[in-house]
C-alpha cells in the first residue's frame, strides 16, 4: 500500500524518492562515484556535489522527474492512480488541477520506462557499433547533398548526424539486441 497520507507536500514526497533512490547507498548519476558530499539545496531537494566530476545534483537529476513543472507529489499520486486504479488521464488532470498535456506526456514516459526491454545475456557476448547515416537527404551517386533548412539548429547537419546504434550479439542464447544511443562517449559504453 502507497502511503499517500504522507505525502501531503513536496517536501515529504522528496523525501521518499531519496530513500528509494539511495536506499544502495549515495553516488553520482553521471560518474557513479561514490565520493559526494552535500551541497546546499535547491527547493526541497537536497542538492549534493560530486568530488570527481565537480558537477552538482539532486534527487530528481537523471530520473523521468527531472524538469517536470509538475510537481513530485502530484506525479507520484498520478502514477499510483494511473497504475493501481486504472484512472484516465483526464480524470487524474481534474483532480490534480495541472495541465493535461503536461500530465500526459509524464504518464507515457513513465509507461515506456516500464515497458524497456530487458536485456537478458547468458554466454559470452560480442558488442559492435555501427553509425547509421541520417545526413544524406537527397544524395544521389556524386552529387553534393541538398541543404537542410535550418541547419544551424534543430537539426543536424552530416557530420553530427550520425546516430551510433549498438548490436549485442549473446553467443550462448543466439539472440540480438539493438541498442541505439544518444551518444557514442565512454559514458554510454
Amino acid at each position: 500500500m502507497f502511503p499517500f497520507e504522507v505525502l501531503c507536500s513536496e517536501a515529504s514526497a522528496a523525501n521518499l524518492l531519496e530513500q528509494v533512490r539511495w536506499r544502495d547507498g549515495l553516488y553520482c548519476p553521471r560518474c557513479r562515484s561514490e565520493s559526494v558530499i552535500k551541497y546546499g539545496s535547491y527547493r526541497e531537494y537536497q542538492r549534493y556535489l560530486c568530488k570527481d566530476c565537480d558537477r552538482t545534483f539532486n534527487t530528481k537529476t537523471g530520473t523521468i522527474f527531472a524538469h517536470a513543472k509538475i510537481g513530485l507529489d502530484k506525479l507520484l499520486f498520478a502514477f499510483y492512480a494511473f497504475l493501481r486504479f486504472n484512472t484516465s488521464i483526464h480524470q487524474l488532470d481534474a483532480e490534480l488541477t495541472v495541465s493535461y498535456r503536461s500530465l500526459r506526456r509524464r504518464v507515457e514516459q513513465f509507461a515506456r520506462t516500464l515497458d524497456a526491454p530487458a536485456i537478458d545475456l547468458v554466454g559470452p557476448v560480442e558488442i559492435d557499433e555501427v553509425y547509421v547515416t541520417a545526413g544524406l537527404k537527397g544524395r544521389k551517386r556524386d552529387q553534393e547533398s541538398r541543404s537542410r533548412g535550418l541547419s544551424k539548429r534543430g537539426r543536424g547537419n552530416y557530420a553530427e548526424d550520425k546516430p551510433p546504434v549498438f548490436t549485442l550479439v549473446d553467443r550462448g542464447s543466439g539472440q540480438r539486441y539493438v541498442v541505439p544511443a544518444k551518444s557514442a562517449d565512454e559514458s554510454t559504453e
